[in-house]
């Protein structure tokens, strides 16, 4: 008897010990799981701050340029007993030599034409600009001579920033020794001072670096998003409701759901290709115009606001409709009067994420030429513009070394939008969700 009790109990140990083991085996593999998985997040943060980190220090240098305080003499005939030059005469004068000319004198040595061109590489092509915007500013008169820092050319701002090594040799340097020679007098004269780089966001598109802005396209953004915005979001609501409220489940509407849902995964080129061959091609809309821009963003969007939308329906509870036509509320009134403003939040989330998807989209506008060198700034939905995206794209294929913290800069203050957007989206439907 005493035996089999010693026996019972020594199988009851056993089994009590494998139960034990495995559950540490158990709760070991969830301690490795959750150390997988928190290893998975570190990384992917890591990776994504190395990324930022990455982008926003190569941006640095965009955000800020240096000039060159010139001596600028006056000299050109001017109209009028006043002596003040006339409208014509600011058109008519060439302010780009005025500046060569006068940066020119600082160096005595310089006299050949060849010296001349190399002094006047030092200056911005935009230079000029620069002093016919003093001059209409100011009451200049002739033989004025007045102190004004002009903007120095991509190489030579590179160079005091430190982009461009003065030890390397001067095949590699790209700066001249002479050029790098007269740099330093410059420095040396306390001539040269550094600003924030108000061209970035003032100018349009350029071929030289120093003078390229985001304006232009920037513009061409938010007009393009506008259109978006205006066609995509009342069809997008309106296609869901009636799916999700008032259309029969029957075959039809399962294929329109299912081929709604495809289209939510089509590669956006298609889209691209749609337009042009509808819009452009068909219709003869302007070719490179924000309207043509939003009219494919917004059929690119419409799948994700549809999508987002009969969600955003389908988690009101049924007990408010029934409540609603327990009152006598027609079908209509349920629906706009009880569930849509209920759904709002979920419907203005997706639709704010659908316009940030849009926004980052550089394919379907490849399609419609908005891909193309733009300078001037839309002034509506028909000119000819460009996006963000786009301006950085063509920024990067650029030879220019200075074009590299442009394309950062570029990359920067589209993220800074996209994410805007996004804390929107999220404000919204933490300002305006209710919990069931």
């Amino acid at each position: 008897m005493n035996n089999s009790l010693e026996q019972e109990d020594e199988m009851k140990f056993a089994a009590t010990e494998r139960y034990r083991a495995h559950l540490r085996k158990r709760h070991a593999a969830e301690r490795r799981f959750k150390f997988y998985g928190r290893l998975a997040v570190a990384t992917a943060l890591l990776i994504l701050a190395t990324l930022l980190t990455s982008i926003t220090y190569s941006s640095l240098p965009a955000f800020t340029h240096h000039n060159v305080l010139v001596d600028l003499e006056f000299t050109a005939e001017a109209s009028a007993a006043s002596g003040v030059y006339s409208a014509e005469e600011l058109n008519d004068m060439n302010w780009s030599g005025l500046a060569n000319k006068s940066l020119a004198k600082h160096f005595p040595d310089v006299e050949s034409r060849r010296d001349r061109r190399a002094v006047a590489s030092l200056l911005s092509m935009g230079a000029g600009d620069n002093i016919v915007e003093y001059v209409q500013s100011k009451s200049i008169r002739q033989g004025d001579v007045v102190e004004l820092k002009l903007p120095v050319s991509d190489d030579f701002d590179l160079l005091v920033k430190g982009l461009i090594d003065r030890n390397l040799p001067e095949s590699d340097r790209i700066v001249s020794d002479q050029k790098l020679a007269w740099i330093e007098t410059l420095e040396s004269e306390g001539r040269v001072s550094s600003q924030f780089a108000y061209a970035l966001f003032q100018n349009g598109d350029s071929r030289e670096p120093e003078m390229a802005g985001i304006k232009g396209a920037f513009v061409g953004t938010l007009w393009t998003m506008f259109i978006t915005l205006l066609f995509s979001l009342p069809i997008g609501v309106m296609a869901a409701i009636y799916l999700q409220e008032i259309a029969p489940k029957n075959r039809l509407t399962d294929i329109v759901e299912v081929n709604i849902n495809n289209l939510a995964a089509v590669p956006s080129i298609v889209f691209g290709l749609l337009g042009l061959a509808v819009f452009i091609n068909f219709f003869h809309l302007p070719r490179s115009a924000p309207l043509v821009g939003g009219l494919v963003l917004a059929l690119m969007t419409l799948p994700t606001i549809i999508i987002a939308t009969r969600a955003a329906l389908a988690s009101v509870p049924p007990s408010i409709r029934e409540a609603a036509l327990g009152v006598g509320a027609s079908r209509f009134q349920v629906i706009f009067h009880h569930v849509l403003p209920l759904a709002l939040p979920g419907i203005l989330t997706g639709t704010i994420i659908g316009l940030a998807q849009a926004a980052g989209e550089t394919a379907p506008l490849l399609m419609i030429g908005m891909m193309a060198f733009i300078v001037d700034t839309p002034m509506d939905v028909t000119d000819k513009a460009t996006v963000l995206p786009a301006q950085i794209y063509m920024w990067a294929n650029n030879p220019e070394r200075a074009f590299v913290a442009r394309t950062s800069a570029g990359i920067v203050i589209l993220l800074s939008f996209l994410i805007t957007m996004n804390a929107a989206a999220i404000y919204l439907r933490k300002r305006y969700e209710r919990r069931w």
